[in-house]
């Protein structure tokens, strides 16, 4: 198994909280999985589904997951501090910068809904490249469907929406280990 050093998992997670401020998950998938190559996309989606599940913010857990996987608690402390400090650092300064410019409102305004809808694209770009790996074994296919059908037809929760899905997504995903 690979392992990575703190350092590395801090400067990686430095990335992957200055890139994605205000929306991660794209940037949370593309450097371990795309980039470094610490992790396959299928891993990478295994870990997602765990940390969404447990308390907390999947972000956090995510890094929490690598970075124990990698470097033990060090590196779980490290990858956590690399998500956090940067985007900290930025909001405190941009609390400053609004304190002292906001009588220039309505351009801020008009900015943010610009950054919001680079973010749902960033979201929606993330979901499909996730979907993708689920081609390789189409029956799978059939969990995101009724996950999509409870969710948004159905409006459920995230709570009912695991309690449908996740007895289909664990038989199958039993089945293809078994294949």
């Amino acid at each position: 198994m690979k392992t990575l050093t703190p350092k590395q998992l801090f400067l990686g997670f430095s990335k992957i909280g200055m890139s994605g401020f205000g929306g991660v998950l794209p940037w949370a998938r593309r450097t371990p999985v795309e980039e470094e190559k610490w992790l396959t996309a299928e891993e990478f989606s295994a870990m997602l589904g765990i940390c969404q599940i447990v308390p907390g913010p999947n972000i956090i857990n995510l890094g929490v997951c690598v970075g124990t996987r990698f470097a033990g608690i060090p590196g779980a402390f490290a990858a956590v501090m690399g998500l956090l400090l940067g985007p900290v650092a930025l909001v405190i300064l941009l609390g400053i910068l609004y304190e002292h410019y906001n009588s220039y409102m309505p351009v801020v305004q008009g900015l943010l809904r610009g950054i919001s809808a680079v973010g749902v694209g960033l979201i929606a770009s993330t979901g499909f490249k996730m979907m993708r790996a689920e081609f390789n074994y189409p029956p799978m296919l059939s969990v995101i469907f009724l996950t999509i059908l409870a969710a948004t037809y159905f409006h459920l929760g995230l709570g009912w929406v695991v309690l449908i899905a996740s007895p289909l997504a664990f038989f199958l995903a039993w089945k293809k280990v078994k294949k």
